[in-house]
């Protein structure tokens, strides 16, 4: 997922993408300890996707705050 395309999705669309991909990580982790888990490294995939959203969410939070001052 590239920034640029999580900038262009508003607050609410960017709060629904971290709560799907919290439950993907959630599917992965169950798929890891059941040894379904096929590509390790989607879970850290995931776990990157999660804080870069939430990241860029608080930029525009931080922004908001600023223009409002």
């Amino acid at each position: 997922m590239k920034a640029s395309e999580i900038r262009e999705m508003n607050i609410e669309e960017m709060q629904r993408k971290v709560n799907d991909l919290k439950e993907e990580l959630f599917n992965l982790r169950f798929q890891h300890e059941i040894g379904q888990l096929e590509n390790p490294n989607k879970m850290k995939q995931t776990k990157r996707d999660i804080a870069q959203v939430k990241t860029i969410i608080r930029e525009v939070e931080l922004k908001n705050k600023t223009v409002e001052e």
